[in-house]
């Protein structure tokens, strides 16, 4: 599912919020890249359980021999971007979508995959050196990424604002981010694009935003709490787990926009992309994708082809 070579989007990848209490779903509507977002309890996330898949042989063939004899597939995550992967109230368990995969690829290809917590920035970097399998943290996949590592696709997400709930600003688009502050995290789409739109602002002969970037997203929900930024910018599932989270102060404004694929990382030299490939057909045949994206409340993220790219 090459579909993101003209795509602006370059580094998305926003983190940080508190510790589940609700989840948020995020459904992103066929054709047009809006967001309705909905709130299950957690008393029904935790009734869901995700039946373990059988192990495949013909998918386990196909993992590389040397991750067979050590036992286990070493799978980088930056732990703090729920719903996809944040670390439990226990404050060691990675949960979430993505820890569900894990759990579920590891089972299907019969070596368990070994979550490995880590900084976002730093997994490209380890994926080249060898010090992870696989990347398994949101990646969004994009041209830039693609000419450092291999993506095998499985989900696909947007982009959304969320602003303080008395704020009276009505936005669509990173036009609108014309004349006002934005807060970010660093090394994500949300600060490239915002970046990018004080020139595009310039251009079209009006004020530019002011962008304040943070090493995490919870930083970034923090000044937008303060008033230190007026618009917080985030993966758009990602926007509404924080709305989600704040208790009534911040609201979503604007639809979702951006829509592009996730997608595991690999090395270029790595053959594990293709045992993760037929694993997540796999998953998608026997109906544990949609399980676990049920799960997570974020079905309308589900894609039908996933694909090395």
């Amino acid at each position: 599912m090459k579909i993101v070579h003209d795509s602006p989007h370059k580094l998305r990848r926003s983190r940080v919020v508190p510790v589940s209490v609700v989840l948020v779903g995020a459904a992103l509507l066929a054709g047009t890249g809006t967001v309705a977002f909905a709130a299950p309890s957690r008393a029904a996330h935790a009734a869901v359980t995700i039946p373990t898949p059988r192990k495949d042989p013909k998918v386990a063939a196909l993992v590389p021999a040397s991750i067979k004899k050590r036992g286990y597939v070493s799978a980088a995550m930056d732990a703090s971007y729920p719903p996809d992967e944040f670390v439990a109230a226990n404050g060691t368990t990675i949960i979430g979508m993505d820890a569900d995969f894990n759990a579920a690829l590891g089972a299907v290809m019969g070596v368990k995959w070994k979550a490995v917590n880590t900084i976002f920035s730093t997994i490209i970097l380890g994926l080249g050196a060898g010090k992870y399998d696989v990347g398994n943290s949101s990646f969004t996949v994009n041209k830039k990424r693609e000419r450092q590592v291999n993506f095998v696709t499985y989900f696909k997400a947007g982009e959304g604002f969320y602003v303080e709930k008395s704020s009276s600003l009505r936005l669509n688009g990173l036009m609108s981010l014309c004349g006002h502050s934005v807060s970010v995290e660093i090394g994500t789409t949300e600060q490239t694009d915002a970046q990018d739109t004080v020139a595009t602002c310039k251009k079209a002969h009006r004020t530019p935003d002011t962008v304040s970037s943070f090493e995490t997203q919870l930083q970034a929900n923090l000044a937008v709490s303060s008033g230190r930024a007026q618009i917080g910018f985030a993966d758009s599932q990602v926007a509404g787990y924080i709305v989600s989270q704040s208790k009534g102060l911040f609201k979503l404004d604007g639809p979702a926009f951006g829509v592009a694929p996730y997608g595991f990382a690999f090395s270029k030299s790595s053959t594990l992309d293709k045992a993760t490939l037929a694993a997540v057909r796999d998953l998608m045949k026997d109906g544990i994708y949609k399980k676990i994206l049920d799960k997570w409340g974020v079905r309308a993220g589900a894609i039908t082809n996933p694909a090395i790219v």
